[in-house]
């Protein structure tokens, strides 16, 4: 796959990641002349001659998830800031878990992910220098960031719009065809339908996302419609799945609606399937059309 290459917008640089951005990497944002680095999960050679060149001042985080933040390790003397409510998971690997939704009574699991988080993220607490806050302006040497929180995602998600060049960051609301991720434990279905009405509403010119493509500079009016028109799409194949006969989890995993297919690492895609389904069925089961008994699903 040839590699996308960087792009810019005045001071605000789009860092293509490795495979278009696809986990377990992501686009990074580098803000030049304020050395601000958004989401260290790029190519990493790249962030390793930003770092040589001493051209990084600061990191910024989107939210606290692993494929934005996997080569943080070049930047750990430097200042991070990231929002309030998402740095609580960083700060310990065991509440990390806890926040994807491990259960306890699961070990196995844990473990697995456990040595995920410390092999190939290089996994450390960290503690943010700063917070940013919702609907702060941050001043920088040279432009003004508007901090834009938009949770679902997660509790405390930020997009990031760059008043001057206006061109809005959207971070994981990636307007990619496989729609929003809201699996997380704190994760929501309604807030993240929520935010993306938020986003919609900026006076962008241009757009820039976490993964896929990375750039829009056409309103992404369409684009939005078939991100949302992912989670019906999703539910529509569970009701369907459900309508042809009881189904326990692990059948429900193993139709792979929302990714498609099985996909490696196995152990991710399984629990991002299990994750995402379940916002459903809880969802259907609150609605009256779908019941567990005996630990099987049915359609009503």
């Amino acid at each position: 796959m040839e590699r996308m290459k960087n792009r810019h917008f005045g001071p605000i640089s789009l860092i293509p990641g490795e495979r278009r951005g696809a986990y377990p990497f992501c686009h990074s944002v580098f803000i030049e002349g304020a050395g601000v680095l958004i989401d260290p999960s790029s190519d990493r050679e790249e962030l390793v001659r930003l770092r040589q060149d001493r051209r990084v001042k600061a990191v910024w985080l989107t939210h606290w998830h692993e494929d934005h933040w996997l080569h943080l390790d070049l930047f750990q003397d430097l200042p991070l800031w990231m929002s309030r409510p998402d740095s609580l998971p960083m700060a310990d690997i065991e509440l990390f878990l806890d926040w994807y939704g491990i259960p306890p009574e699961r070990p196995d699991m844990r473990d697995d992910f456990r040595e995920l988080l410390r092999k190939q993220f290089s996994f450390r607490a960290r503690r943010p220098a700063r917070f940013l806050e919702p609907g702060e302006s941050v001043r920088l040497e040279s432009v003004e960031v508007e901090v834009v929180h938009t949770p679902g995602h997660t509790p405390g998600h930020l997009a990031f719009f760059f008043r001057e060049p206006e061109v809005l960051f959207l971070g994981d609301y990636d307007l990619t065809r496989f729609g929003p991720w809201y699996g997380d434990l704190h994760s929501s279905l309604e807030e993240t339908l929520a935010s993306v009405g938020k986003l919609r509403r900026l006076p962008a010119r241009v757009w820039l996302s976490s993964h896929g493509p990375g750039v829009f500079e056409q309103e992404p009016g369409e684009l939005w419609d078939s991100y949302l028109g992912a989670i019906q799409t999703r539910e529509e194949k569970l009701l369907s799945l459900l309508a042809a006969g009881p189904r326990r989890m692990e059948e429900i995993v193993e139709a792979w609606i929302v990714y498609g297919k099985a996909r490696e690492p196995r152990l991710f895609f399984e629990f991002g399937e299990r994750a995402i389904l379940s916002k459903h069925l809880k969802k259907l089961q609150e609605q009256g059309r779908v019941v567990c008994e005996g630990g099987c699903y049915h359609a009503l």
